[in-house]
């Protein structure tokens, strides 16, 4: 008998967890989509609940504040490869071949260049996604230490430059290059960026 209320206790709290998982991505799904559209300044909690459908309330409860509805939008794994397996002289190749693969499937990296473009916040997110992803995997493979952070930024030139170009401006010659176009124009940049000898 003592173990009934456990149970019942249990079998409650399992709908009200699948619901609030259930409110939550609905929040985000509207903010990224806000965001992506109206920017981060035009973008107002009160639109992003709207499309959610709740409350405005809830919204903060969740997420506290509109900086960290954001930060929680956006807080993008770039599953960047092991380049350990990889030859030293084809990590541009997979490295462009990854990005591209990313940027093709996940509308959310997109909105978050378009607000990194126009917004300190955005501007801020996408530094530490460079910052915490892309900086170790030049670490790896760069023959020089001191240089990391250079030869990362240029990278992150050619693969923000392709992003913008082809998914925010959709420039029509970047958007009609087919991907293996795209891998043997920027690969062989990339790789110079990450192993020819410093000029």
């Amino acid at each position: 008998m003592t173990g009934s209320p456990s149970r019942s206790t249990d079998s409650a709290t399992a709908p009200a967890a699948r619901r609030s998982d259930s409110t939550r991505a609905a929040i985000l799904a509207s903010a990224r989509d806000r965001f992506a559209s109206d920017g981060y300044e035009r973008a107002t909690i009160r639109a992003i609940a709207k499309d959610a459908r709740i409350d405005p309330s809830m919204v903060m409860r969740y997420f506290g504040s509109k900086e960290g509805l954001f930060a929680a939008a956006v807080a993008l794994d770039l599953h960047l490869p092991d380049l350990g397996p990889v030859p030293r002289d084809e990590v541009g190749r997979a490295l462009v071949t990854h990005f591209l693969g990313v940027w093709e499937e996940n509308e959310e990296l997109t909105a978050v260049l378009r607000v990194g473009a126009t917004n300190q916040a955005g501007a801020e997110r996408m530094q530490g996604i460079f910052r915490e992803q892309l900086l170790p995997v030049a670490a790896r493979v760069c023959p020089d230490p001191e240089q990391v952070p250079t030869r990362a930024a240029l990278i992150a030139t050619q693969l923000l430059g392709l992003a913008l170009t082809r998914y925010v401006l959709r420039l029509p010659p970047a958007v009609a290059l087919r991907p293996e176009e795209i891998v043997a124009w920027l690969a062989p940049t990339v790789q110079r960026y990450l192993t020819a000898p410093s000029p």
